[in-house]
Formats: structure tokens, C-alpha cells, sequence
């Protein structure tokens, strides 16, 4: 900390209790002489301490400006959102010995990162003053953005739910004013209704995944990690469902200059869809979702998910249900926060030996600089939910 008499003496306003003389500034509570050795000392000492003191607050003033610009940036794209925190996980750096960031998006106020795309898109519809209403297809988080988001700005909200959606999310979706329908046993079959009903009442689709502008909200995530880390990543780790996260992750590291960062896109069993596509070398369509992480639970990738997971930084790999819930459990253990199964198929890349195995076989970088995890959400998981993955997982 560089400390400079001379703005102690020429400030224009004095500390409480200090008046100026004309050339220093003196107590008024103290009789110091013009001379001598003691009242020397003892007047450099004052002029430290109110240096210093200016110079913490004027740290403090800069550090709290700068999240404010942070905020105010993020703000103008969407007002929904929160900056979320960036967390260093001691745990978890020292599992794979090198830093491991968490980026809380389990922290936004409809409990996951979706509120940041689909607030945008849900801002944008209201702009227009046309719609009668959004409708929404999701197996739970997308429901909660869009509810959420559909609240704030005064329109009415239709979420399609599969039965596979844990009862949790319905009743937080009616809690939020949306009117609730459950069809079908997937994603799929929900999306398919959302349309049809779209069409017949003349409401405003907000897709979950496939749409420029919800990407372009996600983006925001990486502008938030730019404005936040000391440098550049060594690699991100993100879920995958119909990649609506992932391609606002790569539209965000494109716009800062961090395109060439490694992506690890991490999926379960049995929502594998883009694992599938990759290994086809086109989209595929699942023939059914079994993961219990319904949250991922879309059947076929949405295309420009694919056109990126083409690039050569971008990595995929699938692990199962049990490793995502294990993660889930070390998760909750360690950093005391409870996220869902969908969250813990990114968290596993870490507690199953995912990122060590990639070094070992020369797939990214060892040793590692710092990793970033995208702690996707925990908006469709309380305790009787992990009791019930438990349960069923183990079984």
C-alpha cells in the first residue's frame, strides 16, 4: 500500500475532530508544538493513520464499485438474474491439486441458471406487448425461470410438466401463479402439448434450450467469471441437457477471448443425448430417458449444441447415475449445499476421477490451471427428494 503525506495535508475536507491550520491538519482535542522530536513523531503518525484509513476505504469504495458495474452490466441484459458467487472449494482443489471454482448458480432466485436466459427471452416477449401469455415445456427448472420471470413482468404463465417432474417443482410452480399441466412420461411429450396448446390459445412459446436469446442470457455467466477471476481458466465443467447452457457457455467465451478454454460437458446415462451425437457423428434422438436426472431429460440435442461440440476444446463424457449422486452426497458434505442430480453429473467430473483420468490420457492440460464448475441448480431437490434418488438409485 503506497502511503502519501501530502494528500493527508492538502485534503479539502478534515476528519471528524481535525481542523486545518493552513499547512497540517491538528486535533482539536491535542496541543501539538512546531518542533521537537516527540511532537515529530507523533504528527507523522497521525498523518499514517488517517492515510491509511483512507486509503482501506478508498479499497473498499473500489472493490464495492466494481460489483456494483458488475451488476449494473449484467443488469442492462436482464433484470432477473443475480451476480452469483464464485466460491473456492478447498475440497475439491485438493482432490485434483490445482483450483477449483464454483460458480453458484444453485444461488439465482428461481434456484438455478435458467432465470438468467429465459428472463432475457421472457423481457424480450413482454417488450413487444403482444403476447396473451408464455407457455413452457420443462422437467422443472426452465418451469421455475419461466414462472418466475412471468410474475415479475404481469403475464400469465403455462408450464408443461412430464410426470417424471418430482411433485416439489409443480407445487413451486403453482406457488409462483403458473397454471401447471403434467403429459406424458418425458420431456418430449410435454414439449409436444406446450406447442399444441401454444397454437389453439395463442401463447408465446419460451423454448428451455433451443433459443438465441436464452443463450444469450446464459453468456452472462462468463462475462461475470471475465470480470471475477484472477485469469483465464484452465478448463469449465458444465451439464448438458438439450445444451442450452452449454452454447450460452461458448457464446460467452467467444465474446471475452476465451474460446480456446476446455469445455467439459458431462452427461448420465441415459440422458446421454449428446454423447450419442457425437459418437454418430449426427443427431440422434434417445429412444427413452432413464436417468433419474430428469433435469437433462431431453431426447435429442439441440443443433447448435452439436455444431459446438464439435470444436476441439469441447470434451464429453457420460457418467452414471449413482456417480452423480455420490457427487450430490460429497457436495452437500463438503460445501453444505444440496444441489440435484442433473447438478451432480458436473460435480462428478471432480469426485469420480473424471478430470484426473482426462490428464492421464493427455486431454487437458497437466498441471491444470484453475477449473471452473458451473453449480447448475438445485431448484428440484429437497431433502425427500434425495431420500427418493437414494432409495431408488441404490436399490
Amino acid at each position: 500500500m503506497a502511503l502519501c503525506p501530502v494528500f493527508a495535508v492538502t485534503t479539502t475536507q478534515s476528519p471528524q475532530g481535525w481542523r486545518d491550520d493552513g499547512a497540517r491538519l491538528v486535533s482539536d482535542k491535542m496541543d501539538l508544538p512546531n518542533s521537537g522530536e516527540f511532537s515529530g513523531l507523533l504528527f507523522a503518525s497521525q498523518i499514517f493513520f488517517i492515510t491509511m484509513m483512507h486509503n482501506i476505504r478508498s479499497r473498499e469504495s473500489y472493490d464495492s464499485a466494481k460489483q456494483k458495474k458488475i451488476s449494473r452490466k449484467m443488469s442492462k441484459q436482464n433484470g432477473f438474474h443475480v451476480v452469483t458467487p464464485l466460491l473456492e472449494s478447498t475440497g475439491m482443489s485438493k482432490r485434483i491439486g490445482t483450483t477449483v471454482y464454483l460458480k453458484m448458480e444453485s444461488s439465482q432466485p428461481s434456484g438455478s441458471f435458467k432465470i438468467r436466459g429465459i428472463g432475457y427471452k421472457c423481457q424480450n416477449v413482454a417488450s413487444l406487448n403482444k403476447s396473451k401469455g408464455v407457455i413452457c415445456s420443462s422437467g422443472g427448472n426452465a418451469g421455475m425461470a419461466t414462472a418466475y420471470a412471468a410474475r415479475k413482468l404481469k403475464l400469465p404463465a403455462t408450464i408443461v410438466l412430464p410426470s417424471s417432474t418430482p411433485e416439489l417443482v409443480a407445487q413451486k410452480l403453482k406457488d409462483q401463479g403458473a397454471t401447471v399441466k403434467v403429459v406424458g412420461k418425458v420431456w418430449d411429450d410435454a414439449n409436444a402439448e406446450a406447442l399444441r396448446l401454444a397454437e389453439s390459445e395463442d401463447l408465446t412459446v419460451i423454448h428451455p434450450f433451443d433459443d438465441p436469446l436464452v443463450w444469450k442470457g446464459h453468456s452472462s455467466i462468463v462475462h461475470e467469471l471475465k470480470a471475477s477471476l484472477p485469469s483465464k481458466p484452465g478448463a469449465l465443467v458444465v451439464s448438458i441437457g438439450g445444451g442450452g447452457l452449454f452454447c450460452g457457455i461458448m457464446d460467452g467465451l467467444d465474446e471475452v477471448g476465451w474460446g480456446d478454454v476446455p469445455v467439459l460437458c458431462m452427461e448420465t446415462m441415459g440422458a446421454d443425448c449428446l454423447n450419442a451425437a457425437l459418437k454418430s457423428r449426427s443427431l440422434v434422438t434417445l429412444p427413452d430417458i432413464t436417468s433419474k436426472a430428469t433435469c437433462l431429460g431431453a431426447k435429442t440435442a439441440c443443433q447448435q449444441a452439436f455444431e459446438y461440440s464439435k470444436r476441439p476444446n469441447v470434451i464429453s463424457e457420460v457418467v452414471t447415475d449413482l456417480q452423480a449422486l455420490e457427487a450430490m452426497e460429497l457436495f452437500l458434505d463438503e460445501e453444505r449445499v444440496l444441489v440435484e442430480l442433473a447438478c451432480g453429473a458436473s460435480l462428478a467430473a471432480v469426485y469420480s476421477g473424471v478430470i484426473q483420468r482426462l490428464q492421464e490420457e493427455g486431454r487437458l492440460p497437466k498441471p491444470l490451471d484453475s477449473l471452473v464448475m458451473i453449480v447448475c441448480g438445485g431448484g428440484s431437490v429437497n431433502l425427500a427428494q434425495l431420500q427418493h434418488l437414494q432409495a431408488v438409485i441404490r436399490k
